[in-house]
């Protein structure tokens, strides 16, 4: 009985090493894989910079646009009573044959 327990608890111990060193091997798989999770993080941290200077920039840009597009609008005559002189005028003289 005693060689059993014995033969099994090798055994065991057996399972139990392979197991440890199979799990020592996924911890520095982890590590690096954390290394190269923090390097990619610090790209897109440094690309975010970037992109939202360029995002400040371009608002200006259109702020300034959209003022300058006020400004012309402004400038611009309206044509209303054109359209209304020249509708009574074709009444008036081009509808009569």
């Amino acid at each position: 009985m005693k060689t059993i327990w014995k033969i099994l608890l090798g055994i065991g111990a057996v399972v139990g090493a392979i197991f440890a060193m199979s799990s020592s091997g996924s911890k520095k798989q982890f590590k690096k894989d954390v290394k190269d999770n923090k390097k990619k993080v610090k790209a897109v941290k440094e690309n975010t910079k970037k992109l939202k200077k360029e995002k400040e920039f371009v608002k200006k840009k259109i702020k300034t646009s959209d003022s300058k597009i006020a400004d012309t609008k402004s400038k611009v005559k309206s044509t209303k009573s054109a359209k209304k002189t020249t509708s009574t005028f074709k009444k008036k003289y081009r509808s009569k044959k």
